[in-house]
């Protein structure tokens, strides 16, 4: 059976739900999956259709989320591989572009519009987590998705269903997009926001005083002399930020605060399990 339509979206979680909801509606012969795997939130994009600006990328990931990216040459191979799948995609297939209301999808989506040019194929925009609360949210009950990845397989089939009304890209939205990505990859900050329906990019230290509010306001165990497990408190913040930026970059900007010595450590900042910060004394 020959594809019919072509998915693209942000994110291992949210494409191990998407593969779940295809296999429940029985469409996995002929519809296919390209997932982006990076966090188009947080690291540098400048000249990333360069080797040398997917270096600096992968070398940015490298000192300060280490957990992220193991081999130098990371980003260069994911966005090989990216270009190659979109190669591959058949010209009678529809792309399904899979967004939502946080700035690495939003990213994703400027991404890949870039990148397919001026391919034939009909392109269609799909925000899933809009979808899901237009679908399921009641008064009494309601969820707000952050990003697409929290979306549950059962939910996000009944969202494939309705791909019919999907929004329909024209030529000057492509365009649109094509530019707004040419302007963010052409900024040389490493993070990006998603607000008032645009990206937007931000200082590196933006949520550092987020994070100090969160800590003072939490509780440290007793006979802990006031320290406080980072996870919990970098947990904490995920829980109440209103953007998607990931526990990694929280866990980044917590480190930097012990650097720059607003904060002290208790325990050794391998990975956040192992240690407990403070605000500094004196």
């Amino acid at each position: 059976m020959k594809d019919t339509h072509v998915h693209i979206l942000c994110g291992d979680s949210f494409g191990g739900s998407m593969k779940q909801a295809l296999k429940g509606l029985g469409w996995t012969d002929s519809h296919k999956l390209i997932i982006l795997r990076e966090n188009y939130a947080i690291g540098p994009l400048d000249q990333l259709d360069t080797l040398v600006g997917r270096k600096l990328r992968s070398d940015w990931f490298r000192q300060h989320i280490q957990e992220y990216f193991t081999v130098s040459d990371e980003c260069d191979r994911e966005y090989t591989e990216l270009l190659d799948n979109l190669e591959q995609i058949p010209e009678q297939a529809k792309i399904v572009i899979w967004t939502g209301s946080n700035a690495s999808e939003q990213a994703g989506l400027r991404l890949t519009v870039h990148l397919l040019g001026n391919r034939e194929n009909e392109l269609i925009v799909m925000d899933a987590g809009a979808i899901c609360e237009e679908l399921f949210n009641r008064p009494d009950a309601f969820i707000n998705y952050c990003h697409s990845g929290e979306i549950p397989s059962d939910k996000l089939r009944e969202a494939l269903l309705r791909i019919d009304v999907g929004s329909r890209l024209s030529a000057s939205h492509i365009a649109r997009l094509s530019q707004d990505w040419l302007k963010i990859s052409g900024q040389s900050g490493v993070l990006r926001i998603w607000q008032k329906d645009a990206l937007q990019e931000v200082p590196a230290d933006y949520y550092d005083s987020y994070l100090l509010e969160k800590l003072d306001s939490l509780t440290p165990p007793p006979g802990e002399d006031g320290f406080l497990k980072s996870a919990r408190l970098v947990g904490e913040a995920i829980g109440y930020c209103e953007q998607y930026v990931g526990d990694a970059y929280f866990e980044h900007r917590v480190r930097e605060l012990i650097y720059s010595g607003v904060l002290e450590i208790k325990g050794v900042h391998t990975a956040m399990r192992f240690y407990s910060i403070r605000r500094k004394k004196g």
